[in-house]
């Protein structure tokens, strides 16, 4: 009886990990990124900064303790707005990203390549990785 439930769980825990593999690979060709760097580990979240028009040295905050959470936080954040959602869609992306992940990338929702916010020496733009 409990190696069943133990096999379900398993079974439970890698289908919503191919979810998120997946929901991730369409967010990133929507943001006209190769779609495979979602699944490298370093290198999707250098092109995920890409995404949201951040310096590559972000990922070195990130690496900070405690602190490197705000920024994974506001990376999200960022996410969010470059398809058009709110920090609403954002708390969603945190606590529920198997549901949230999906409707970002399979819902109606489009890139918008520049969001609003234009911060001298943050554009990633001629840079190629």
């Amino acid at each position: 009886m409990e190696s069943s439930l133990l096999q379900f769980l398993v079974i439970f825990l890698i289908a919503l990990f191919v979810l998120l593999i997946i929901s991730n690979w369409v967010i990133y060709e929507k943001a006209g990124k190769p779609g495979w760097a979602c699944i490298i580990p370093i290198y999707s979240n250098l092109v995920l900064l890409q995404i949201v028009n951040k310096p590559w040295w972000w990922l070195l905050l990130m690496c900070i303790p405690y602190i490197g959470l705000i920024w994974a936080i506001w990376q999200l954040n960022l996410l969010s707005k470059r398809f058009g959602y709110d920090e609403g869609f954002t708390i969603g992306l945190i606590f529920l990203p198997f549901i949230f992940y999906p409707i970002l990338a399979f819902g109606k929702s489009k890139y918008i390549p520049n969001s609003g916010e234009n911060s001298k020496g943050d554009d990633f733009q001629d840079v190629d990785f």
